[in-house]
């Protein structure tokens, strides 16, 4: 695949498909980093002579057009930063965004509206998706795909329309490949995976997978009430998933026969409600009262997650401790964060809440090796799956 050091873009008109996905609250960017990762790709193409036509994606509007999920801010931010005017049309499609993309003069941006806008950009009917895919073909002589973010999905953008043009990966695709690459095969070890979040269901696959490749395993988030329900334990009122607890027994016990070092909370930070006012208590993980549930790793276990990810030379996170965006509940979880910028090799945050979460406690982005723009694709790379936009990009 030609590298897009290699790409010829002069004078020519630039299909970008980014990710610019950005958390928005009242219309208000609450973290800028997917934007700020896009620079770089959309600078050297400037440089280069080029115009763009720049499609990304918001939210999950299901082909329904609300103000919500417009990328109006994102164009307003995006135009802040390249310190240049940003042409943004409020449409996906049509004569009206065919005019103007043929018509860009070399430098000029169109910011193109919310690409799932359009129904046809998700679709599972790949005749529907091509032929969307055609007209966004028109408006431009080649494709550049950066939207990492995006590449797990089998989208019109991102899978079918690379292959009606000359094609390149982004910068930030490259780079997110080669820092994956560096976490499966053969990672310099110790090799430590810290997990996190919400359901076990939602990393099960990269569970599997990395047993067999990891020493360290370290659980915490919500997920970890399943871990311990599955060791018999009290675990209150906390988040559970049921039907995943004779799994997790599996994977307890594959973990024990891979050799693997799998360590769960010894202590839970614990409160009577899902709020951040809740008044915080600290328990042992054998103890949690039936009453409550648990929101945070405790300080103990914290401390020893971080002990053994800094003894790692390469280390991956996915998913905060605990609920972070509430202050009594994100100590776990900026414990494991600052841990991460003193691995003396290569440490990588996993995209989507991590991220998220280590920008939220005052971590800047250069504090870690690598900070992913795509959680989900993160963790697809890592289950071993192929991803679509990187099979169309020829990676």
């Amino acid at each position: 695949m030609t590298s897009l050091s290699d790409f010829d873009v002069a004078g020519k008109r630039v299909f970008l498909r980014c990710d610019l996905n950005v958390p928005l609250k009242d219309g208000v960017i609450k973290d800028d980093g997917r934007i700020k990762a896009s620079l770089p790709t959309i600078e050297l193409l400037l440089e280069r002579g080029a115009s763009l036509v720049i499609a990304a994606h918001l939210g999950r509007p299901k082909g329904i057009a609300t103000t919500e999920l417009s990328l109006a801010p994102v164009a307003k931010r995006l135009g802040e930063l390249l310190g240049r005017e940003i042409l943004f049309t409020g449409d996906v499609t049509g004569d009206g965004v065919t005019a103007i993309a043929q018509n860009l003069q070399s430098g000029q941006i169109l910011l193109l509206e919310n690409i799932r806008f359009s129904a046809a950009e998700t679709s599972k009917d790949e005749t529907e998706r091509a032929a969307f895919a055609a007209k966004l073909a028109l408006l431009a002589d080649v494709y550049v795909g950066d939207g990492f973010g995006a590449v797990h999905r089998k989208h019109s953008s991102v899978y079918d329309l690379p292959k009606l043009l000359p094609r390149c990966a982004g910068l930030l695709v490259e780079a997110e490949v080669e820092v994956l690459k560096k976490l499966t095969q053969s990672p310099a070890r110790p090799y430590g995976v810290i997990l996190g979040g919400a359901k076990v269901s939602d990393k099960l696959g990269v569970i599997e997978n990395l047993l067999g490749k990891v020493d360290v395993l370290a659980i915490g988030g919500g997920m970890v009430f399943t871990f311990l329900a599955a060791q018999d334990k009290e675990i209150g009122t906390s988040l559970v998933e049921t039907e995943m607890i004779d799994v997790v027994k599996g994977l307890i016990a594959s973990a024990a026969d891979k050799g693997v070092q799998l360590i769960l909370p010894t202590d839970i930070v614990v409160a009577p409600a899902f709020s951040a006012d809740a008044k915080p208590t600290l328990v042992s993980a054998d103890d949690i009262p039936a009453d409550q549930m648990g929101l945070d790793i405790g300080p103990a276990s914290a401390a020893l997650f971080a002990y053994e990810i800094e003894k790692c030379a390469t280390v991956f996170w996915n998913g905060p401790m605990g609920v972070f965006e509430f202050a009594n509940f994100s100590a776990g979880t900026k414990t494991v964060a600052t841990a991460l910028t003193k691995v003396s090799g290569i440490s990588v945050v996993g995209g989507g809440d991590s991220a998220a979460a280590v920008r939220a406690l005052g971590f800047a982005d250069s504090d870690f090796g690598y900070i992913s723009t795509g959680g989900g694709a993160s963790l697809e790379y890592l289950e071993g799956k192929e991803l679509p936009g990187l099979l169309a990009l020829g990676l």
